[in-house]
């Protein structure tokens, strides 16, 4: 069984184009990083910024507890992670084969988190959003396209279509 990590800024089009795998590939399982409640999970992501961006602070061991179990149980051919750290988590990063970071822009990942998430905010709720995003959350994406883009083994333009993201994923998956 081949580990593969989909990557990439919150509201980049992991969920998405892990369901569109597993519907498309055969023999595949998934888990999605959002399914669970971690232990160290940053609150303050200003702060984690600011004191060194230590990804090791989050204690992985659920997700990890369940990628040995369906390692162990399962005989699937891939198991697609729906994961925003690619390799900078060090004890998970010895379970994946592959990282792919879906590059997306932005812009693109803030009006699908806006339109997802905000959807029945009002106007003022938008705005004050915008501005926490822009004093305090932005680093933590900025931080992600430091660490997390270059730590992985393929990246892939984020603002094509979906279609075309899944094809040339489906590709390095099955090369893998």
């Amino acid at each position: 069984m081949k580990i593969i990590s989909i990557t990439a800024v919150t509201a980049g089009g992991k969920t998405t184009i892990v369901n569109e795998i597993k519907k498309q590939v055969k023999n595949v399982m998934t888990l999605h990083f959002d399914d669970y409640a971690f232990e160290g999970e940053v609150d303050d992501f200003y702060g984690w910024v600011k004191n060194g961006a230590n990804y090791n602070v989050w204690n992985l061991s659920p997700l990890i507890n369940d990628i040995c179990k369906i390692k162990e149980q399962s005989e699937c051919d891939y198991l697609v992670l729906d994961y925003p750290f690619a390799y900078c988590h060090e004890e998970l990063s010895k379970y994946i084969d592959c990282a792919i970071f879906v590059d997306t822009p932005l812009d693109i990942a803030m009006a699908r988190r806006v339109l997802r998430d905000l959807k029945d905010a009002s106007g003022d709720e938008i705005r004050n959003d915008m501005e926490m995003y822009l004093k305090y959350a932005r680093v933590a994406y900025i931080q992600m396209l430091k660490d997390v883009l270059p730590s992985s083994d393929y990246v892939i333009d984020g603002s094509k279509e979906l279609e075309e993201k899944v094809e040339e994923i489906k590709k390095i998956i099955l090369s893998v």
